[in-house]
């Protein structure tokens, strides 16, 4: 039996920055992990999907800009990239970090045995402060008949197939469907996208979901919306049936449904809780009527998105250090960007969630690259940056910017949503010209500024 002052499980990208931040401030910290170090976002999410699709962004801005000559993507120097960003699926690198910050990795599943007690396999760890929870989520499969048996795709074989197939099937019109729609058409395969719902990323602005839909289907995607996989079969090739009658015939399906928490099998039940679902927090991030126990990242639910673990990770390393916390950035005040050309970044609320709040509020909308500074960057290209605007406290609650290479100006309306800046005041924020910062500019002469 070994005793650390902090035991965390997982260490994926929120795990690595709580222990990080406790290790270095002096507590002994043990962190376990029985896949990669650095979770599923360094090797099979985040980084390998922009690899993928930064050549595709950069080639479709290249033919904005007069001058200059396009060739074929060269898609095995593409996939070559991206095993270099994914570091060839090998943590080794990651494990020094750890190391520098004073952190003791432990290989291996971790499992809850009572509180306070983690035990990998057979060896038992105790927790004189905490136990923090940092499991992340998996790809939901769903009941479709015959989905499973059919060897579908998730995001882990998405980012990192090494051969481009044919033909590809995506279920699902959220992030990773269109990102990865978009970047394994880019490369040739005959993608068909099957999404459930009117529009897709629905959880966005709809003008965004219009946007990536024209996109997609300029660069060869076939979008079916309002249909849903009814049965699917792997005689040889894939077989897709549709509730429409309609039959798709596909190399692989991608499955793109959503993530589950990564609450099963970690021993929940020793310690009264339930393993179905998200591991439920206060805005502490400890879970009720546990002191001991905190869950960041994925796993809690309150926030799919690395950079919000990351945060979440840093605050509960805080609390544990006995420092005074205050949660300002959560929920909707999360920022979020899909990385599709056009990009989509968003902050805070949509017209329609702010209106469903029971605000008082006003929108405008003005062209992404209606300015000077689209004259060098995006041009031509399709793009709508909106504010939502609190009428009654004067300030933003919710922006989304679309457009090319649009995901760098997002922290500024983050800021702005999350410091609840005035608009009376960011008048007085003066972009630089000539560059597309002028949007602002823009947006707030069109709220009449």
């Amino acid at each position: 039996m070994r005793e650390f002052d902090v035991i965390v499980i997982g260490a994926g990208v929120a795990g690595e920055v709580v222990a990080g931040r406790l290790g270095q401030n002096g507590l002994s910290v043990a962190i376990i992990e029985d896949r990669l170090v650095g979770g599923e976002c360094s090797y099979y999410a985040c980084m390998p999907s922009k690899a993928l699709l930064r050549p595709v962004e950069l080639a479709r801005e290249v033919a904005r800009v007069p001058g200059l000559e396009l060739g074929p993507i060269d898609v095995a120097a593409v996939l070559r990239r991206r095993d270099d960003v994914i570091a060839h699926l090998d943590d080794t690198g990651q494990v020094p970090w750890l190391e520098e910050h004073g952190v003791t990795l432990v290989r291996g599943r971790g499992r809850l045995d009572g509180e306070r007690r983690v035990v990998v396999d057979g060896e038992q760890l105790v927790a004189r402060k905490a136990v923090i929870v940092a499991t992340g989520s998996s790809a939901l499969i769903p009941d479709i008949e015959g989905l499973r048996n059919a060897r579908p795709w998730t995001n882990i074989e998405g980012t990192t197939a090494t051969e481009v197939p044919p033909r590809l099937v995506i279920l699902g019109g959220g992030v990773v469907g269109v990102e990865l729609g978009q970047a394994w058409a880019a490369f040739g395969s005959k993608v068909t996208l099957v999404h459930r719902g009117e529009r897709l990323i629905e959880r966005e602005e709809p003008f965004a979901g219009a946007q990536v839909l024209e996109a997609l289907r300029e660069g060869g995607v076939d979008v079916r919306l309002q249909r849903s996989a009814v049965r699917v079969s792997r005689p040889g090739t894939v077989v897709i049936e549709l509730d429409d009658g309609t039959v798709v015939e596909a190399d692989e399906v991608l499955a793109a449904f959503g993530r589950v928490p990564g609450t099963a099998g970690i021993g929940l039940e020793t310690i009264g809780l339930d393993a179905h679902g998200p591991l439920v927090v206060g805005d502490d991030f400890r879970v009720p009527g546990h002191d001991w126990l905190f869950a960041v990242g994925d796993v809690n639910g309150r926030a799919l998105l690395t950079h919000m673990g990351k945060y979440q990770g840093r605050l509960v390393a805080d609390t544990i250090l006995g420092r005074e916390v205050q949660l300002r950035s959560d929920g909707a005040r999360s920022p979020r960007v899909i990385f599709t050309d056009p990009q989509v970044g968003a902050v805070g609320l949509t017209l329609a969630a702010a209106q469903a709040a029971g605000l008082r509020v006003r929108h405008v909308d003005v062209d992404t690259s209606g300015n000077a500074g689209g004259s060098f960057v995006g041009r031509g290209a399709a793009g709508t940056s909106r504010i939502v605007v609190d009428e009654d406290r004067r300030v933003i609650v919710g922006a989304t910017i679309t457009g090319a290479e649009v995901a760098e100006a997002l922290h500024a309306a983050t800021i702005a949503v999350v410091a609840e800046v005035s608009i009376d005041d960011l008048w007085h924020a003066v972009p630089s010209f000539p560059t597309r910062s002028e949007l602002w500019l823009k947006l707030l002469e069109a709220y009449g500024l």
